[in-house]
C-alpha cells in the first residue's frame, strides 16, 4: 500500500518566526491555533501537505538532504528578488542564460529550497 505525505517538517530555533516567514512565501497564514513560544507551528496549504515547524535547540549544520522546489505564479526573477528582500539568501545560482535552471535559496534559518521557472516561463 502507498503512503500519503501529510506534512513537510522544518527544524528551527525560532519555529514561530520561521513559520511566519514561510507564510509570506506560500501566501497562506500560520494556523490560528499556533502560538509563539510553543514547540510546534504549522501552515495548512490547501491541496498540499502541511508545512510543519518544530522548535529544536541546535542550528542547521549541513546541506539539506530533502528540500522544497517552488514554482512561482510570477516570473522566477521577480520571485527570487521578493524572497531575497524578505530575508532569504542566495546559496547557489543555477539559472542559465537561455532562461532554464533554478536558484537555490535559504530561508532565515538556513533551510535550502529552489525557485524554478513559472509555468508561463516554461511554456
Amino acid at each position: 500500500m502507498p503512503s500519503t505525505i501529510v506534512n513537510i517538517a522544518f527544524d528551527a530555533n525560532d519555529n514561530y518566526a520561521l513559520a511566519q516567514w514561510w507564510s509570506q512565501v506560500v501566501g497562506h497564514p500560520v494556523d490560528p491555533e499556533c502560538v509563539d513560544g510553543e514547540e510546534e507551528a504549522w501552515i495548512s496549504v490547501p491541496g498540499g501537505p502541511t508545512l510543519f515547524f518544530n522548535r529544536v535547540p541546535e542550528t542547521k549544520a549541513v546541506k539539506n538532504r530533502v528540500h522544497l522546489c517552488l514554482r512561482p505564479d510570477e516570473a522566477r526573477e521577480q520571485e527570487v528578488d521578493r524572497l531575497l528582500a524578505a530575508g532569504a539568501s542566495l546559496v547557489d545560482d543555477r539559472r542559465q542564460p537561455d532562461g532554464t535552471g533554478w536558484a537555490v535559496l535559504a530561508d532565515p534559518e538556513g533551510n535550502e529550497f529552489c525557485v524554478l521557472r513559472s509555468a508561463a516561463e516554461r511554456a
